[in-house]
C-alpha cells in the first residue's frame, strides 16, 4: 500500500512539475524587455522598451497608449503576446506605466485627454533619440480611451500609422450605451435600465454645471459613489469627442472592433471613422464574437477560462485573427 501511495505521489509531483515547466515555457516570449525612464516637466515616466532578441538595422516602433484604469506598462502581461508578434516583424514596442503606477510620477486620475496627448509626445520624442529606432517608422497602438488621445496626437506628430482597438467617439453617449447594454446583458428590466439612465443624466447635468465633489456626493446614489479623484478625472474629460479630431489622420489607420462590445457602440464608431477618415487610409476589421478587449465573449465572461488561457496558451487569449490583422496591416505599410 505504501508503495502505491509513493508511486501516486511521484506521479502527482511529475505532473505538477511538467505543468509548471509548460506554463513557464508558454509565458517566455521571444523578445528583450528593457526598463526605461523618461524625464518630463510633470515628473519622470517609467516604462518598458521591447526589442527583438536579434535585432539588426533600424527598427520601427509602436507606442502603446492605454485605455482607462491604473494600467502598468505591460497591462498585467496582457500586451506581451502582441509585443512578441511585433518584435518578429522588426518592430520595437514602447509602453509607459500610467502616472502613479510602478514609479511613474503623479496620478493618472489628474490627467485630461490633452495631458495624455502631451505625455505621448514626450514618449515619441524620447523614442526618436534611440539609435536603433527609425524615426520615419514610428506609429501608435491604442485601446478604448486612447481613441480620444490618438486622433489629437495625429494632429501634432508625424505618425507613420495608427492602430485603434475599440475606440469610442463621444464620452457621454458611450457611457449611456454601456449602461444600457451591460444592464440588458445582466438581465435588468427595461424600467430599471430607464431609471438608471435617468439617474446618470442627472449626474451629467452636474458635470455640465461644474459641480463640486460635495454637490455630486449629495445627489449621488450612495451605493455607487465615485471617489474624489475619479470625479476630478471625469470632470476633466466628459466633454471628449473624437469626431473632429479624426480629420487629423494623414497616415494609415487600422480600426479593430468587436461585434459583442458592450462598452462602446462599435457601429457608431465605424460609421464616424468611415465618414471622416479618408477611405484610402482606413482599414476596418470587425470581429464576430469579440468584446471590448478583443477577447471572445466566452473568455471575457469566465474569469477561470481567462486565467487558464493566460497561463497555458497566452498567445491565444485574444479573438482569432486579431494579431494576424495587425501583422498584415504593418506588412502592407508603404
Amino acid at each position: 500500500m505504501k508503495r502505491i501511495i509513493g508511486i501516486l505521489l511521484l506521479v502527482i509531483v511529475l505532473l505538477c512539475t511538467g505543468a509548471v515547466l509548460y506554463v513557464f515555457q508558454q509565458n517566455s516570449f521571444d523578445m528583450r524587455e528593457q526598463s526605461i525612464e523618461i524625464d518630463s516637466p510633470q515628473g519622470k515616466l517609467t516604462g518598458t522598451l521591447v526589442l527583438p532578441k536579434n535585432a539588426s538595422g533600424k527598427l520601427g516602433l509602436v507606442l502603446f497608449i492605454h485605455g482607462d484604469g491604473p494600467v502598468n506598462a505591460s497591462h498585467g502581461d496582457g500586451y506581451k503576446p502582441l509585443w512578441e508578434r511585433l518584435a518578429a516583424q522588426g518592430y520595437a514596442s514602447l509602453s509607459l506605466n500610467k502616472r502613479g503606477i510602478d514609479g511613474s510620477a503623479g496620478n493618472w486620475l489628474d490627467q485630461s485627454i490633452d495631458d495624455r496627448v502631451e505625455e505621448a509626445r514626450q514618449a515619441l520624442a524620447w523614442a526618436r533619440t534611440q539609435p536603433m529606432i527609425d524615426p520615419s517608422r514610428i506609429g501608435v497602438w491604442g485601446a478604448s480611451q486612447a481613441g480620444w488621445v490618438i486622433p489629437k496626437l495625429a494632429g501634432k506628430e508625424p505618425l507613420a500609422f495608427s492602430i485603434l482597438v475599440s475606440p469610442a467617439i463621444n464620452w457621454l453617449t458611450q457611457g449611456e450605451y454601456n449602461t444600457r447594454m451591460q444592464m440588458a446583458k445582466d438581465g435588468y428590466s427595461g424600467d430599471a435600465i430607464s431609471a438608471q439612465v435617468a439617474y446618470e443624466q442627472q449626474i451629467k447635468e452636474l458635470l455640465a454645471k461644474n459641480a463640486t465633489y460635495e454637490e455630486y456626493v449629495k445627489a449621488a446614489d450612495q451605493e455607487d459613489v465615485m471617489s474624489r479623484d475619479r470625479w476630478t478625472f471625469v470632470s476633466k474629460n466628459f466633454r471628449a469627442d473624437a469626431t473632429d479630431d479624426l480629420q487629423h489622420f494623414n497616415s494609415p489607420v487600422l480600426l479593430l472592433l468587436g461585434e459583442e462590445d458592450v462598452n462602446v457602440d462599435w457601429k457608431e464608431t465605424e460609421q464616424v471613422y468611415r465618414t471622416v477618415v479618408s477611405p484610402s487610409l482606413l482599414t476596418v476589421k470587425v470581429f464576430p464574437g469579440a468584446e471590448h478587449s478583443m477577447l471572445t465573449t466566452r473568455t471575457a465572461d469566465s474569469r477561470l477560462r481567462a486565467v487558464m488561457i493566460s497561463l497555458f496558451a497566452p498567445r491565444q487569449i485574444t479573438v482569432k485573427g486579431y494579431m494576424e490583422q495587425i501583422a498584415d496591416f504593418l506588412q502592407k505599410l508603404p
